[in-house]
């Protein structure tokens, strides 16, 4: 059932001007993209002219590879209820659906008893997992964590510790909590890498710490699976979340995948057709359930089955294409963009680890002078650029790389601030196998020029968003 692959796609060629090196002539930079949907879309700017798009905010959903639709394209014609019918279709869909898991299971390296439990996305993969602890089960998870990791477990036992300040310091903090643990089931929540800083944590140390302490460890890997290979087995984690939207799947699906006793044992996630294996009404007119064992049990209802073909069709086409051609290229351009970053005055790129450290096509920063969602509409408005400005779902990371006593200049799109705070916020470029070195040059030399002379346009607060008003005065930089 699986469709070609597409001829790789090239952007048409933006302002000339704004190019800081040609992409051919940049050294590194001669691996092509993974084609990608969207790669020749241009679109208007506030003063009336269009430029090819550069999509730069991958770290929030990633595009859908040309490969990914071009399987579900060829598959839809065929769709069909999964687990429902006795028609052609229907079993047909079934099975796709059920390769579907298993290709899935093979990308992210599960054992053989390991479950994959198709869900919709990462935050919902870790509140099933909240939802199926044990009894006085505690829950340790840095402060550091996406909001969907430090969320679900409300209600728990919990224990959030303080922003380390190194992977070593990570490491350290964890043995100390877990020491200190009191007796009973015992779970850590930690990312693979930062939405944030796009820095790599130490999870196979801190795995081997918790089972060091007879806490098991689930793997928030949303922003590390579309960047670098994820082996579950390797690591030793018990499980693995992550969401198709951020791995070029953008069809509303996720995977919570790892040990099978807690989820077997627990509840099903929704009750409903599909978890149930037999259902009965007993003497004394109460409902007789018996649940199946499987993943299923988990999975009540009509599943999307687009999605989580759309899903393995995504890890197939990274497989093939080979992760090691695509960190390497991936961090030829990181390396480009923060070589780029330095050289502009003012801007001062976020971490937690400190300079160096390992990290993901993600990087966060500040430029002074500037509010970040001010500077984030005028690379749109202006550039045809697609960043991402505020605090990106993790309130507390960005309170401990930002300093909560500063604040950036101007309020035009800063988000309301709670009382007694300042209203913080940043700039996100984030990029991946689809990136073309070309997007990249764009945006550093479109935030020099805006960092130098200003924005072009005027700007207003709408709706707490930042906003081109062409009717009002444009300010500009000092010394511009």
């Amino acid at each position: 059932m699986s469709a070609t692959a597409a001829a790789p796609c090239r952007n048409a060629t933006a302002d000339a001007s704004l190019s800081a090196a040609p992409a051919a002539s940049a050294p590194g930079f001669d691996a092509e993209p993974l084609p990608v949907l969207g790669a020749d879309v241009s679109v208007p700017l506030a003063d009336g002219g269009e430029l090819p798009y550069a999509a730069l905010d991958y770290a929030a959903s990633a595009p859908a590879l040309r490969r990914v639709w071009d399987d579900v394209a060829a598959y839809v014609p065929y769709y069909g209820s999964v687990h429902r019918g006795a028609g052609y279709l229907s079993q047909l869909s079934t099975d796709l659906f059920e390769q579907s898991r298993a290709t899935v299971a093979d990308f992210l390296g599960c054992r053989p008893d390991d479950q994959v439990v198709f869900t919709r996305s990462t935050t919902d993969s870790l509140n099933l997992l909240a939802a199926v602890l044990p009894e006085a089960t505690t829950v340790f998870v840095f402060e550091t964590e996406h909001h969907a990791a430090l969320l679900p477990w409300r209600g728990r036992r919990t224990v959030c510790l303080a922003a380390p300040r190194s992977p070593q310091h990570a490491v350290a903090v964890l043995e100390e909590a877990l020491h200190a643990a009191p007796e009973g089931p015992k779970l850590v929540c930690v990312t693979g890498a930062s939405n944030v800083t796009g820095e790599l944590w130490p999870v196979a140390e801190l795995t081997a710490a918790a089972h060091r302490h007879g806490a098991r460890l689930v793997l928030d890997a949303a922003q590390l699976a579309p960047h670098h290979r994820v082996d579950l087995a390797a690591i030793d984690a018990d499980w693995v979340a992550l969401s198709g939207h951020k791995l070029y799947a953008p069809f509303g699906s996720g995977v919570l995948a790892g040990r099978a006793d807690w989820l077997r044992e627990a509840e099903p996630y929704l009750a409903g057709g599909g978890a149930s294996r037999r259902v009965a009404r007993d003497g004394d007119g109460r409902l007789d359930v018996e649940w199946h064992t499987t993943a299923a049990r988990h999975e009540a209802g009509s599943p999307n089955v687009i999605g989580a073909y759309a899903l393995a069709a995504a890890c197939r086409a990274l497989t093939e294409a080979g992760f090691e051609r695509l960190v390497a290229r991936e961090q030829r351009l990181l390396e480009r963009l923060l070589t780029g970053l330095a050289e502009v005055p003012g801007v001062r790129v976020l971490s937690l680890f400190g300079d160096g450290a390992p990290r993901v096509g993600v990087v966060s920063f500040v430029v002074d002078g500037w509010n970040s969602s001010h500077l984030a509409a005028a690379l749109s408005a202006e550039y045809a650029i697609g960043v991402r400005d505020g605090l990106f779902c993790a309130h507390p990371l960005l309170r401990a790389v930002l300093g909560a006593a500063e604040s950036e200049a101007g309020a035009c799109g800063a988000p309301e601030a709670e009382p007694g705070e300042r209203s913080l916020n940043a700039v996100r470029v984030s990029f991946g196998a689809g990136t073309p070195a070309e997007h990249v040059d764009r945006f550093l030399a479109a935030v020099a020029r805006l960092v130098r002379d200003g924005a072009r346009l005027g700007y207003r607060t709408e709706n707490g968003r930042c906003v081109p008003d062409l009717d009002a005065p444009v300010s500009r930089p000092a010394g511009a």
